[in-house]
This record gives C-alpha cells, sequence and structure tokens, in this order.
C-alpha cells in the first residue's frame, strides 16, 4: 500500500494561483501512475490530471490551460500547480497513485482549496 501526504491547500481569491504536492512513500514511486482527483460539496470525486512513469499527462476539460502536474521522482513527490483558480475550483483535491505491478491504488487524505470570488 503506498502512502500519500498531500500538503499546499488553502484560500485564494479567484484568478489566483496554488500548488498542491503530495509526497509518496511504500512503493516505488517512479513506476507508479500518479494524479490529482477532487470532490466539490454534494458532487462525485472527478479526476483533475494524472501523470504516468512516463511523464505523459492528462487534464480534465475544465482545467486545461490552467492546471500543470508534474512529478518529481527523486523526491517521491507529484505537484499540481493551479494558475487562474475560479470559485467552481472549491473542493477537497485528494492525491491519487496507480502501482501497476500490485494493480493497487491509493488515495490520500485531502486538502482543502477554496477560491473566493
Amino acid at each position: 500500500q503506498v502512502q500519500l501526504v498531500e500538503s499546499g491547500g488553502g484560500l485564494v481569491q479567484a484568478g489566483g494561483s496554488l500548488t498542491l504536492s503530495c509526497v509518496a512513500s511504500g512503493s516505488i514511486f517512479s513506476r507508479n501512475y500518479m494524479g490529482w482527483y477532487r470532490q466539490a460539496p454534494g458532487k462525485q470525486r472527478e479526476l483533475v490530471a494524472t501523470i504516468t512513469a512516463s511523464f505523459s499527462t492528462n487534464y480534465a476539460d475544465s482545467v486545461k490551460g490552467r492546471f500543470t502536474v508534474s512529478r518529481d521522482n527523486n523526491k517521491s513527490t507529484v505537484y499540481l500547480r493551479m494558475n487562474s483558480l475560479k470559485p467552481d475550483d472549491t473542493a477537497v483535491y485528494y492525491c491519487w497513485s496507480f502501482a501497476p505491478i500490485s494493480g493497487t491504488t491509493s488515495w490520500g487524505q485531502g486538502t482543502q482549496v477554496t477560491v473566493s470570488s
């Protein structure tokens, strides 16, 4: 099982920026798919961005051009840089990991992002 610990959430005004970090432990980080999901009040959890072991990225249409996912394998850390934030981006953001060798999916505890108008 992979342990994931997020940080970097907070309150920001619309148009502002935040960077989320997620440190992983308990597996071979460099081989894992990593990413971010979010869940707003009353809504289902949704994919935000993912990054593969080969650094290929995928984004939800709603964040394309504004958010950037990246990873540092030396630090076992995945990042989510969020620019031009909107009130609709308000949600709990969860770090996600998929280990292809074991087929195991893991989640962080979540970090709150609140964007005020």
